[in-house]
């Protein structure tokens, strides 16, 4: 059995531990791979070993990586920062976009998706931590916006992302991500229900899986260390 194929196995495992833990029902937590920077290669071996849900930060890259794996069914999904000039390139190739913070970006999408595709399926990333060099809507902006995305015609709104700062702080970390609970608690009260919580990763997986996930991005635990180029 090859390296990736004991770790997506490896984290499969903890994955499930961690839902047992929270009280939650086997399955009630989605595992997405996060493959930027690495080979479509060592995608395609992640897949074998039956992963089928991918994300990826960077335009280019997921392009060229759904061009060379179209012969598999993978569902991608598009997690990093998107500008303006590159919205029609994600419209046409990604099943997900976990990274609204501006309704200008949401109705680009909107806009270009494929009419031949279903609506494309979108979270509102909330900067739950403040920082300025994070990306994501303030906590305070997040109804509005996730209204507006609601009414668009070509996107489905599925629900809330984020990426807390890091810290081995326990309490901190289950504060960041009660934002996105109260938040999806918020709209539902408004009549609408978000069945997404994109949280956690390779990092603070449990955390977020107790904090109430439903979805877990994980790359280093599964792909290894990124070597970035300098």
């Amino acid at each position: 059995m090859s390296q990736l194929t004991l770790a997506l196995h490896a984290v499969q495992a903890q994955l499930a531990e961690a839902t047992r833990l929270s009280g939650r029902e086997a399955g009630a937590v989605q595992l997405l791979a996060v493959s930027k920077t690495f080979p479509a290669a060592a995608v395609r071996e992640v897949y074998a070993a039956g992963q089928r849900a991918f994300g990826e930060n960077y335009v280019q890259e997921l392009q060229a990586k759904a061009a060379e794996l179209a012969d598999l069914a993978i569902t991608w999904h598009f997690i990093g920062p998107l500008q303006s000039n590159k919205t029609r390139i994600v419209a046409e190739t990604a099943h997900w976009v976990h990274s609204i913070e501006r309704l200008k970006i949401a109705e680009r999408l909107s806009a270009q998706r494929p009419a031949h595709l279903p609506p494309l399926n979108v979270c509102v990333q909330v900067n739950v931590s403040g920082e300025d060099s994070k990306s994501g809507c303030a906590p305070a902006d997040a109804p509005a916006l996730l209204r507006a995305v609601a009414a668009l015609p070509q996107l489905r709104l599925r629900g809330l992302m984020c990426i807390p700062e890091p810290t081995p702080d326990a309490a901190t970390l289950a504060a960041r991500f009660a934002v996105l609970r109260q938040l999806q608690a918020q709209m539902a009260d408004e009549g609408l229900a978000l069945d997404t919580l994109s949280m956690g990763m390779s990092s603070d997986m449990a955390a977020a899986i107790a904090a109430g996930s439903t979805m877990v991005r994980v790359g280093t635990a599964i792909f290894g260390a990124r070597h970035y180029p300098a």
